[in-house]
């Protein structure tokens, strides 16, 4: 049954809250664009959504799923179990049944599945799906047409908004040739007619939504961070493809254009950060970016950009490694690179996004920290948030658009880039310098003017001068939100995309009776300066984090945490297998640190 279900009426509707539902296929079926028609919809009704998928990293494709939970309310994860699974072979049949909660809604292809008739656990609804796509197209194009058919299944088991679907499919198809809009509304009204009532005695529908006066857009990750960026200024950049940041560069690449910028992609890793440099020498904030491998090679170039002081952002989506590792997977793997990756003492900031709304608002806030403190900036995204869609109320574009201008007023005669005595600010070439003394900018260790020094004394100098920035920044940051009890038996800290779930296991944890707060930390390098006192407030510290327990048995921000404030009782909660956290998980964690009966006495 979906989640949070009522009685069914006598017309045979139930209206449920959310529903979670698993497309499972393979690559090249479309079930992609099954879960985005879903998903967009969903934040064209005023509904919350978000989804989940996997797709394989072999160029001929493979097996895939596409989740998609969307209801009225607040949706924090995609959900640990599916209340409808829809499986198109046999392989998704027998890979994906698991995931298939107890009299959850079973929807098959008839054609090429055959589920076990002894498994009574689940409403079975069995459809030629294959072969009435044929029926309904015919030629070539059915290959490309059961998953619109299936579609419309969906759309007529959930008594979907089909007018605003139609309206979505002429967003995406209206651009190509007329036969291909026309096929796609075929295979959907072919679903859609289809008299799923002979085998399924029931259809859904979700809850109305209390409040649809806020304008929801629904975006995937990538592209909120894009568009982020674009409207925090940045108008210049380069990069290297590499799943799965690729995404953004091509945004960038048709976008900035239009904005009077440009995106380079570059012949490789080195020429695109050394390229996003120049950018900033000239005076504009830039952008490059990549996942762990191309990041490992912009390492030396980002320490010439530390040493230079100029304001840089670089986006790192990451995915499981090491090396090539798991090009399709998630993990949280490279936040040491992050803050440790270059040679020498390089500090740097690290902000990390929660969800797909706060990829956009990090970017805004990774821009005025760069520029503000004449720094490079990372921000770390993963594969999950990358793919991932989420529909959230439409930012104010127009109180929030950057326009960016070039800063070539006169310099005073001995004009100084690297003045002790504040933050950095470089004049860009083309700028005047009264006197005709120019400073420079340089990868070696440098005076306040920027001419290469070799005294110990200004090394020291400006060693401090780089960290105390960063420390300047740490003492601005907003106090840390806590969320559930304020003190208690434990706090779990995550970041990252680990938000949704992590969330979602505190609220379960909390009608349990349990003492539980939640802290994400958005901020990574510096920290916020107020964890230590937050975390004495608790007898439990579990930080979240997919990525590695490592040789001495902590995650990498758990080893962070405990270099920094030296407290046992910061446990770690960490995995590897490429997957999303499930709301189980954390509660076994939690469970495992913190048992309930014992808190309770």
């Amino acid at each position: 049954m979906p989640s949070n279900s009522t009685t069914l009426n006598p017309a045979g509707e139930q209206t449920i809250r959310d529903a979670v539902i698993r497309l499972a296929g393979n690559s090249q079926d479309g079930i992609q664009s099954i879960g985005g028609f879903l998903a967009r919809l969903a934040g064209r009704s005023a509904q919350e959504v978000m989804t989940y998928m996997t797709i394989p990293s072999t160029i001929s494709g493979g097996p895939s799923i596409f989740q998609v939970r969307m209801g009225t309310g607040e949706v924090l994860s995609a959900g640990d179990e599916a209340d409808f699974l829809l499986a198109f072979y046999q392989h998704s049949y027998d890979g994906h049944i698991g995931f298939l909660k107890e009299g959850g809604v079973l929807l098959y292809d008839s054609d090429h599945v055959e589920p076990d008739p002894q498994d009574h656990r689940f409403v079975k609804v069995g459809v030629p799906i294959s072969a009435l796509t044929v029926e309904a197209l015919g030629g070539s194009s059915r290959e490309k047409g059961k998953n619109l058919f299936a579609l419309g299944l969906l759309a007529r088991i959930f008594k979907l908004d089909v007018e605003k679907l139609r309206l979505i499919f002429k967003e995406r198809f209206g651009g190509k040739a007329e036969d291909v809009l026309r096929n796609v509304n075929l295979a959907f009204d072919a679903g859609f007619s289809y008299p799923i009532d002979n085998v399924l005695d029931r259809y859904y529908s979700f809850q109305v939504s209390s409040d649809d006066s806020t304008q929801q857009v629904t975006m995937d990750g990538n592209t909120a961070l894009t568009l982020g960026l674009i409207t925090a200024g940045v108008r210049y950049g380069a990069g290297y493809p590499i799943t799965p940041w690729s995404s953004i560069m091509e945004m960038l690449r048709q976008q900035l254009p239009k904005y009077g910028g440009v995106f380079v992609q570059a012949e490789d890793e080195l020429a695109a950060v050394s390229m996003a440099i120049g950018f900033s020498y000239a005076g504009r904030l830039a952008v490059t970016g990549s996942s762990g491998p191309g990041i490992s090679l912009k390492m030396e170039a980002l320490g010439w950009a530390t040493m230079a002081e100029l304001p840089l952002i670089v986006v790192n989506v990451q995915r499981g490694g090491p090396s090539t590792g798991l090009p399709t997977n998630v993990e949280q793997s490279d936040l040491l690179q992050a803050i440790y990756g270059s040679h020498g003492d390089c500090p740097r900031v690290v902000l990390a996004a929660q969800n797909v709304e706060d990829c956009f608002y990090t970017a805004l806030e990774a821009c005025r920290i760069a520029q503000e403190y004449s720094v490079p900036v990372f921000i770390l995204s993963d594969m999950s948030l990358a793919s991932r869609i989420e529909a959230f109320d439409e930012p104010d574009l127009d109180a929030l658009m950057v326009e960016p201008t070039l800063d070539l007023e006169d310099r005073p005669q001995g004009y100084k880039p690297y003045d002790l005595s504040r933050i950095t600010r470089h004049a860009p070439p083309g700028s005047w310098v009264e006197g005709g003394v120019f400073p420079q900018v340089t990868g070696l260790e440098h005076d306040e003017s920027g001419h290469p020094s070799g005294n110990p004394q200004m090394h020291v100098s400006m060693m401090n001068k780089r960290r105390e920035k960063i420390l300047a920044l740490a003492k601005s940051l907003p106090p840390s939100q806590i969320f559930g009890d304020d003190s208690g038996e434990v706090l779990v800290v995550g970041w990252g995309s680990t938000w949704g779930p992590i969330r979602e296991a505190v609220i379960r944890e909390l009608d349990r009776g349990r003492k539980i707060g939640h802290l994400q930390i958005r901020h990574l390098n510096p920290l916020p300066g107020d964890l230590e006192e937050i975390f004495q407030r608790y007898a439990t510290i579990l930080v979240v984090e997919m990525n590695d327990r490592g040789l001495y048995g902590y995650g990498q921000l758990a080893t962070l945490l405990r270099g920094k404030l030296c407290n046992p009782a910061i446990q770690s909660l960490a995995k590897t297998d490429g997957l999303t956290f499930k709301i189980s998980e954390i509660m076994r964690g939690i469970e495992q640190h913190c048992p309930l009966a014992a808190s309770a006495e």
